[in-house]
């Protein structure tokens, strides 16, 4: 049995299928490619955009879903392996993927590191353990990786550039008041370095991702010939730049120990239309949500070149690739 946990588990033919058959999807958006399918998704973070467009693509192909949220809607579960249960959660979740396994085709998660201990989060257990205890396909929502959205990305970049070859990407940091998750990062470097991207990677100092990432990222750009960098400067990144994608994320050495006056000394990391100008006439997008005239101006975000809304709305298409590659029926049949 196949999951979709992240990015760099599938090779650029696979991932380049995915944008390909995303494209068609959108083209077409109904279909009963998954009539009688069900998808169950586990909610323990917040979601707009991750929520709707998963609902909705197994429902425009036909299928069913499902949302559960541990603690709200549903009962509270333990994700420990080997503990005494002596908390509020009533459930582990082990008995939990265990009867959703027999209940649906696919299961999506969606579940932050709590960024306490990142040694630990890091492993992303939770997705591990679920891969493992699941009868049917896992699909990572949003974890220490966001491969979903990352796919989204792509299909918006493959859509504007006529190949992805010496197109310099540039993973800007921006400010933001509190430290947030690395996942969209860390899987848009990766994803950009796997198509062969020229990528940048632009952050405060102390503001580095993971090393794991961050050696693949190099390691790809190395195979493929492309260029990679590393800079705390952020002029010096948008300058001749393709395509910007920006995110918030905090610092792994803040980890259990937030410290906004240290974050507030880099609120001069917002792009503006005097910072774009540097660029190549990029074209910029970021995940969503974003704080406007925090991270971005106006001016920039209702520009021409920002792709905001259509990688927003390629989610669907994405998901819907996804799910059929998961199902073993890509649109069009077999």
């Amino acid at each position: 049995m196949r999951h979709f946990l992240k990015i760099e588990d599938f090779s650029f033919i696979e991932l380049e299928k995915l944008v390909n058959i995303a494209n068609e999807f959108k083209k077409v958006r109904f279909s009963d490619t998954l009539k009688n399918k069900t998808l169950i998704t586990m909610f323990f973070n917040p979601s707009t955009r991750t929520k709707i467009s998963f609902d909705l693509a197994v429902t425009e192909l036909g299928g069913h879903c499902v949302t559960i949220e541990p603690g709200k809607s549903s009962w509270g579960i333990e994700i420990e392996e080997n503990t005494i249960m002596n908390g509020d959660a009533e459930e582990h979740l082990k008995d939990a993927i265990k009867v959703i396994s027999r209940y649906a085709d696919f299961v999506g998660i969606r579940c932050f590191p709590k960024f306490q201990n990142w040694e630990e989060e890091r492993k992303d257990l939770i997705l591990k353990n679920l891969a493992k205890w699941s009868e049917i396909p896992i699909v990572n929502m949003e974890t220490i990786s966001h491969p979903s959205q990352a796919l989204a990305m792509m299909q918006t970049i493959k859509n504007h550039f006529d190949t992805y070859k010496k197109k310099k990407f540039v993973m800007s940091w921006a400010y933001h008041p509190k430290g947030l998750n690395t996942a969209v990062a860390n899987s848009a470097s990766v994803i950009a370095s796997i198509f062969g991207m020229d990528v940048t990677i632009a952050n405060p100092p102390d503001y580095d991702l993971d090393p794991y990432y961050i050696n693949l990222v190099k390691e790809n750009c190395l195979k493929n010939g492309a260029d990679f960098k590393m800079t705390n400067n952020m002029e010096e990144a948008y300058e001749g730049a393709d395509f910007i994608y920006i995110k918030s994320w905090g610092s792994l050495k803040q980890i259990g120990n937030f410290q906004p006056e240290i974050q507030n000394q880099y609120k001069n990391w917002k792009v503006d239309s005097e910072l774009m100008k540097k660029t190549n006439n990029a074209f910029i997008s970021h995940c969503l949500p974003l704080r406007r005239n925090m991270l971005v101006t106006d001016e920039v975000l209702d520009s021409s070149n920002s792709l905001i809304y259509e990688e927003a709305e390629n989610r669907l298409h994405i998901q819907k690739a996804i799910l059929c590659e998961l199902n073993d029926e890509w649109y069009g049949g077999k």
